[in-house]
């Protein structure tokens, strides 16, 4: 693992709190020992925390209606899937009260009965052994703390005391719609049209109710331990952070100056501690400015899966899975005041087989960005071959279209459209109208994008009319992976971008060039050269016109076509 930063961005001395010690390799290394064995589930990745309330209520739904379970004894066997990963403390308690639900009730057959037992047991030593590593991390973070504290600092410029714990709102009305919408589907199972959706609804039901109520207990946790984090002085430690491409802070050991070895991840925002008074209005707009730059680099960031800088930091609270911490760090700009960073997610730290999968990620990326930046000099050398001159000024406008490639891309959408197309009810109708919704507002803009260059700029065409980008104001032209992307200095243009399906390896083994590959050259050649841009201007029919009538036409004909096919 490295940084793009050629130097850690530092504290000033005098923000840091007296005898804070430095959390050297030495006492990191003693903290990451006491993690559980890697077959315990610690982290996960996004695509897991989606998946496992679908895999609950899916399995809460198979054990309802073919073990014979009641609807809520299959979803409490369920949700042991999702408490595993994301609240062990709650599979500490009901793992026993499951072993005797799948003891007792049901029509399941004694192999069945004797396999959920096991798996159950499994997931209560496992989580038991990760709570355990919690209190070995805790005691490892205090000894290195060496018993210096210091109350949590509040925002620049906000009032007194340590600031107001928001920590764990969104999770509190989310658990609470969650709950409702579980109840709701519970009531109205009576109402759907097949037999097997109304042996299966009770069921799931149930499953989202628990899953509301496993995110209610997320958020009194939450709340509790950020309370907790501002009453008193808490244990301090200087470390090293830095924002990785999936926007969580990355901490690591203070002489870990290459960023070798990520401790732990946390989410974070940082703290606005900015007045609402009307004297400070100037100052708020020239703050609003300065995060709207903030953002657009962040996005920019994260498209690239860029890591930001190497930031100096001092990290209040007591590391370990799970915890909630804040961070005092040096701004990821040099000269700019430190910042006050929470935590909006749980401490997950990094565990060694979550290290090596990282590793070999970025090796992968590094292989990807040479591949890419191969079939780019081979776009840029096809373009600056191309002859120049006289012959160029005669060309008033120059255009680049959809082509095969997009055509191709959407191609392989409508062939998965025959899988969905033999469901029959209200369903078919819901998902049926969305897809055609989507597709009248996404597909003119596939099979029909248009980029005009004239002598003062870009002409975009979409779904309301043209949009104008001057050279001048052009920030980037790039060709990444399988998206085209054409970015703007400025924040009222929103980046510009198409994708297609590719296959670089193949691309390069057979010489073959990418239209996108092209197009981004020859943009990027016009953006740079003005002797190479086209000599007149765009009139309006060049310009290129506006994609709603296509768009009228796909969502009229989707529709028809739902409603009135059999």
């Amino acid at each position: 693992m490295s940084t793009d930063s050629a130097e850690v961005l530092r504290l000033p001395g005098a923000v840091i709190p007296e005898g804070c010690v430095s959390w050297d390799a030495e006492q990191a290394g003693r903290w990451t020992r006491g993690l559980p064995p890697r077959w315990v589930p610690v982290r996960a990745r996004t695509s897991v925390f989606v998946a496992l309330p679908v895999v609950a209520a899916g399995g809460a739904g198979l054990l309802h209606r073919s073990a014979g379970l009641p609807a809520w004894a299959a979803a409490l066997v369920a949700l042991h899937v999702v408490w595993l990963v994301l609240r062990p403390e709650a599979a500490l308690v009901l793992v026993p009260f499951a072993v005797a639900v799948v003891s007792t009730l049901g029509d399941l057959a004694w192999p069945v009965r004797l396999g959920l037992t096991a798996a159950l047991v499994g997931v209560w030593v496992a989580v038991g052994l990760r709570l355990a590593a919690r209190k070995r991390q805790r005691a490892a973070g205090l000894e290195a703390a060496g018993g210096v504290s210091a109350e949590v600092p509040r925002a620049p410029g906000g009032g007194g005391g340590g600031g107001r714990a928001e920590r764990g709102t969104f999770l509190l009305w989310s658990g609470l719609v969650t709950v409702v919408a579980g109840g709701a589907l519970y009531a109205t199972a009576g109402l759907w049209d097949l037999a097997e959706d109304r042996q299966v609804v009770p069921a799931a039901g149930w499953c989202l109710a628990g899953l509301g109520l496993t995110v209610l207990f997320s958020a009194v946790s939450a709340r509790r331990r950020a309370v907790g984090l501002r009453g008193a002085p808490v244990p301090v430690l200087r470390v090293l952070v830095r924002e990785n491409g999936d926007v969580e802070t990355e901490v690591f050991a203070a002489d870990d100056l290459a960023a070798l070895r990520p401790l732990f991840t946390v989410s974070t925002i940082e703290v606005d501690g900015r007045a609402d008074d009307d004297e400070h209005d100037d100052d708020e707009d020239d703050a609003d400015d300065a995060d709207d730059e903030s953002l657009r680099e962040l996005i920019s960031r994260i498209d690239d899966e860029r890591a930001g800088p190497l930031r100096e930091a001092v990290l209040y609270g007591t590391p370990y899975d799970g915890a909630e911490v804040v961070f005092l760090a040096a701004a990821d700009k040099a000269g700019e005041p430190p910042v006050v960073e929470a935590s909006v997610g749980p401490v997950r730290p990094v565990t060694a087989l979550a290290y090596r999968w990282r590793a070999r990620t970025e090796r992968g990326k590094a292989l990807r960005e040479a591949r890419q930046e191969e079939l780019r000099g081979a776009a840029a050398a096809v373009v600056g071959a191309e002859p120049t001159g006289p012959k160029t000024a005669l060309v008033k406008v120059r255009r680049w279209r959809a082509g095969w490639a997009d055509w191709f891309a959407v191609g392989l959408v409508l062939l998965f459209l025959p899988i969905y197309w033999e469901d029959s009810g209200w369903w078919r109708y819901g998902y049926g109208l969305v897809a055609t919704l989507l597709a009248a507002l996404l597909l003119p803009r596939r099979i029909a994008w248009r980029v005009t260059a004239d002598r003062e700029g870009l002409w975009f065409n979409g779904l309301s009319g043209p949009r104008y980008l001057a050279w001048d104001h052009v920030r980037a032209v790039g060709c990444e992976g399988a998206r085209l992307r054409i970015h703007s200095r400025q924040a009222s243009f929103e980046e510009w971008r198409v994708a297609s399906p590719r296959w670089p390896r193949l691309e390069t083994r057979l010489g073959l060039l990418h239209p996108y590959e092209r197009t981004a050259a020859e943009i990027t050649a016009m953006w740079q050269d003005p002797e190479a841009r086209p000599a007149g201007l765009a009139d309006e029919r060049e310009r290129g016109r506006a994609l709603w009538p296509i768009g009228i036409v796909i969502g009229a004909a989707g529709a028809a076509a739902v409603i009135l096919l059999p």
